[in-house]
């Protein structure tokens, strides 16, 4: 599901003319006022549940299993960007019981009072999770409060290995992954076989910034200003900007570099060699680290069917129904429970489980200021625009 780029500024319009209202602190007692009690997840409920998801990252009998033991009907949709899905959030009456934020996103959400608070009596498989994702998670929501992890995996660089040797010619590989997507001397060669970016001012502005060896969430202008300035220099070079089709595009070949999310360069070479056109891709871990994120689930302030949400979070925190959506999707997942039924092959493979070194180099998620994201927002829109 690709956003086109009207649909792109509309939701970011709505974010920056609503951000100071959803995000603001200075009403504590209004905003714990309209979040509605954990009680309400005791009352009967029609058996609906409506979730709002990330596109591939589900196994396909999740949700007919699910349906199958609860007997509750799931309505099922996916987005491809975190701002979609706040403006979503902060337009109101969403519709849905379920939806997957990144955990950045989610403390903004949080502090806006659009959750509500989970029923953790509702929840005996929380036993499963790893304590230290739960510590991860709590620097952002205290106490474990209104999120659950559902997977996480960090931003890279992937590659078409052959593609890219053949594109560098006598150009040897760059000791930092980090150099194949902002580094002209290596973009000037790789555009002849495809780059693409995210589409989000967020994740490039991220990963520009930790490229420069700046603070990730800086608030300072003058950081963005270089981060910008870096980045014209590679526009020329950039084929693409897709958020949600990079999997299709390595996984065919149609591009040979990306810069996205590592579990998504995992499932392109596992989707390579389901359409038997196998591909070399790899999901490459920067020396320097990369960008680590967590997609959580929530229950959205207005949702009318709490009970059942409580109801799907528990299920997904079974191991084995957790470990069949890592087999799937090719990310890593926050249940400890769950490792023994990941397949070896998942299990073993360093850039989806990293080792403890290379998790230690993460740059954990954070959160911009709603100034400095409208600044970031206005300098996306001039770097991709390439004027």
């Amino acid at each position: 599901m690709n956003l086109s780029y009207s649909k792109y500024l509309l939701g970011m319009a709505i974010i920056t003319g609503l951000a100071t209202v959803s995000c603001s602190k200075s009403d504590n007692t209004t905003a714990e006022a309209a979040k509605p009690t954990v009680a309400a997840a005791s009352e009967p409920e029609e058996k609906i549940l409506n979730i709002y998801n990330w596109s591939d990252y589900i196994a396909p009998d999740t949700i007919a299993n699910f349906e199958k033991e609860t007997g509750i009907k799931v309505r099922y949709d996916v987005f491809d960007s975190n701002e979609i899905l706040h403006a979503k959030l902060i337009a109101k009456n969403t519709g849905y019981d379920i939806v997957v934020p990144g955990s950045n996103w989610a403390k903004l959400q949080i502090d806006g009072g659009l959750f509500q608070k989970l029923d953790k009596s509702k929840l005996p498989n929380w036993k499963n999770l790893d304590p230290g994702i739960l510590k991860q998670m709590a620097e952002l929501d205290p106490g474990n409060t209104y999120l659950i992890d559902w997977m996480w995996s960090y931003n890279t660089v992937g590659i078409n290995v052959d593609k890219v040797k053949a594109a560098l010619g006598d150009t040897p590989m760059p000791d930092n992954a980090w150099d194949l997507v902002f580094n002209p001397t290596y973009t000037s060669k790789l555009k002849s076989c495809g780059i693409t970016f995210l589409d989000t001012p967020a994740d490039v502005f991220q990963a520009a910034l930790h490229y420069l060896g700046k603070p990730v969430y800086t608030g300072t202008p003058e950081d963005y200003q270089a981060a910008f300035d870096m980045l014209m220099k590679v526009r020329p070079d950039i084929k693409k900007f897709n958020s949600g089709g990079q999997i299709d595009d390595l996984a065919s070949g149609n591009i040979c570099v990306a810069y996205g999310w590592a579990g998504d360069f995992n499932l392109a070479h596992k989707r390579s060699i389901e359409n038997k056109a196998e591909q070399h891709i790899e999901a490459l871990v920067p020396k320097t680290g990369g960008l680590m994120f967590m997609d959580t689930m929530a229950i959205p302030a207005d949702a009318k069917h709490p009970n059942n949400a409580h109801l799907w979070m528990n299920y997904i925190m079974q191991p084995k129904v957790t470990a069949a959506i890592t087999n799937t999707v090719t990310y890593a997942n926050p249940n400890k429970a769950a490792t023994e039924f990941v397949d070896e092959d998942i299990k073993n493979n360093k850039s989806i489980f990293l080792s403890d070194e290379d998790i230690a180099k993460l740059v954990p998620p954070g959160v911009e200021d709603a100034k400095t994201k409208r600044n970031m927002t206005r300098l996306y829109t001039k770097f991709k625009s390439g004027v």
